[in-house]
């Protein structure tokens, strides 16, 4: 681990915005960000079946017990904001499982094997944190979001969630001016679902490195401070994408 350390610090700060690919398959590009989230995703569906099966076998492991322990807590807070337990049960499976894939992946982007490992000629990083991708941050907004309209559609009808937004401006002026800006709000909630977890995971991961590099062969004793509170940070702001996606619901 001290080594991985000392290469993490020796490399110096490379930053990036935009994630790096690694190769094509066909007319299909692979970035670094999406072989890390496969990774992940690949790590989070191993949690989630040795949960089942140790439930169907009687086990009464401590994971076991953590895992049930955060879904029965997810699932309270679901019932508190919604208020309706019908509801509840069909919505917290989309809820949670965006909640557990940026949290196992936020994790994940902390690894120092993050950002040394390189690929290719162009010495581009092999590993890339998820959410450290605005694409992909983008696009689960983008999910829950058009899922928070399903549930509108659903439940109101498509004419009767189109008036929430579409209003006579020569009749009910006041209601017009509103459903206008409700109309922008939807907006403005996949911008800021997006660019709240892409700019404090990609914050964290550029605080990390830059602390690495100021901290050269010293990083061993600095970086775990910082880790600590990057762990912390990727399960909260997890969470905060969790509870917005409920609520927009």
């Amino acid at each position: 681990m001290n080594s991985l350390l000392h290469t993490f610090a020796a490399e110096g700060p490379h930053i990036s915005i935009a994630p790096e690919t690694l190769f094509h398959i066909g007319p299909l590009i692979i970035t670094n960000s999406q072989l890390l989230g496969l990774i992940g995703t690949g790590i989070l569906l191993w949690i989630m079946l040795a949960t089942v099966r140790a439930l169907k076998s009687g086990s009464r492991s401590r994971g076991m017990h953590a895992v049930m322990w955060l879904f029965e807590n997810l699932y309270d807070t679901a019932v508190e904001v919604i208020g309706d337990k019908k509801i509840a049960h069909k919505v917290i499976p989309l809820a949670v499982t965006l909640m557990l894939f940026f949290m196992v992946n936020n994790w994940l982007g902390l690894l120092p094997v993050v950002g040394p490992i390189t690929y290719g000629e162009e010495h581009a990083p092999l590993f890339r944190g998820v959410a450290a991708d605005l694409n992909t941050t983008l696009a689960l907004a983008v999910i829950s979001i058009v899922t928070a309209q399903a549930w509108a559609i659903k439940r109101r009808g498509f004419f009767g969630n189109a008036k929430r937004y579409l209003g006579n401006p020569l009749k009910d002026p006041l209601h017009a001016a509103i459903g206008l800006l409700e109309i922008i709000a939807e907006f403005s909630r996949t911008a800021a679902l997006s660019l709240r977890m892409f700019g404090n995971v990609f914050g964290g991961e550029v605080l990390l490195v830059v602390i690495a590099f100021l901290t050269s062969y010293a990083a061993a004793i600095a970086l775990p401070v910082f880790y600590g509170l990057e762990l912390f940070v990727g399960a909260v702001q997890a969470y905060v994408f969790f509870m917005l996606t409920i609520a927009f619901i």
